[in-house]
């Protein structure tokens, strides 16, 4: 049994928010450092440059996610979610080189800055943006399990942060005249750019190495084998890898060996069913044994051994 559905088209609509909130973050927090001369607001608006990257990537590999299996790809496109999250993570990398060598060169030589009340000012309103869009992405990436919004949600609000840090550091500099804190403080955003950045490669770079649905989710299916243990069912060689949106597990069913092939068929079936109601878009396969049969036994491992 398995969830035919691709991711749904309708998620293209959010990409399309993100691309926008970067359009105006981009505006707002170049106008504040015009204003300011500030390199920690700058910083903040070279982030913004890779927001805008990052959601153009998103909607890219989120309209290829959606479409549908093929012949050449029979279990579907959702692992190009995972193309997008790397690649934002690689952006995130530049722009934090980027932000520390401009925040290198002003901490050798600082300069005063001006028009600072405006230019914060402007700065909140555009990290408001970015609060208020990332909170969306947040809730729908989970509620889909779409990684590429909940990478773009993570930066969006990481972005958040940054912001909230240059405007602080940014206001001590003003009300104390201390004018290596700007450069300092923007050497700070970029290695949190980075760490993050590096998070969102791991992430991405497990993906594509099939790895593992998270503990929880695999107590949840152990906890539905044991019920069935209990009614004389056995399991094993039970194995499950996400990607993108979409998530594979396969289990071996051993059932008594008397049993008809539709007998087993049909508890296999509502075993497959319950794994559904708390993994909706899993593709389930499941193989019937027999659990008198020792040779049941031989194809624990995933290369199963030949004689």
């Amino acid at each position: 049994m398995e969830s035919t559905a691709p991711l749904p088209p309708s998620l293209l609509r959010y990409a399309w928010l993100s691309i926008a909130a970067a359009i105006a973050t981009i505006l707002l927090k170049a106008v504040a450092w015009s204003l300011t001369g500030s390199v920690g607001l700058l910083s903040d608006a070279i982030e913004s440059f890779v927001n805008l990257a990052g959601a153009l990537m998103a909607l890219w590999m989120l309209t290829l996610a959606a479409r549908p299996a093929d012949d050449d790809h029979a279990y579907g496109y959702s692992k190009a979610e995972y193309f997008s999250s790397a690649f934002e993570g690689f952006l995130i990398l530049l722009a934090a080189v980027s932000i520390g060598y401009t925040a290198a060169v002003r901490l050798v030589s600082p300069q005063p800055l001006e028009a600072v009340g405006l230019g914060l000012l402007v700065s909140v309103v555009a990290s408001i943006i970015n609060f208020a869009t990332a909170r969306t992405l947040m809730a729908v990436g989970r509620e889909h399990n779409s990684i590429t919004l909940e990478a773009d949600a993570h930066h969006l609000m990481t972005d958040v942060w940054t912001s909230a840090g240059v405007i602080a550091g940014v206001g001590l500099v003003w009300l104390t005249g201390w004018l290596w804190l700007d450069p300092v403080i923007a050497l700070l955003v970029a290695a949190n750019i980075v760490w993050t950045g590096l998070q969102l490669m791991r992430r991405s770079a497990a993906g594509l190495m099939d790895v593992s649905l998270p503990a929880e989710k695999l107590e949840q299916i152990e906890a539905l084998l044991a019920g069935y243990r209990q009614q004389g069912l056995d399991f094993h060689a039970l194995r499950t890898r996400q990607s993108g949106s979409r998530t594979f597990v396969v289990l071996h069913v051993l059932v008594p060996g008397h049993w008809t092939v539709q007998e087993g068929h049909t508890w296999a079936e509502r075993i497959e069913m319950e794994i559904h109601q708390f993994l909706p878009r899993a593709h389930v396969t499941t193989h019937l044994e027999p659990l008198e049969d020792p040779v049941s036994m031989d194809d624990q491992e995933l290369d199963r051994p030949r004689f």
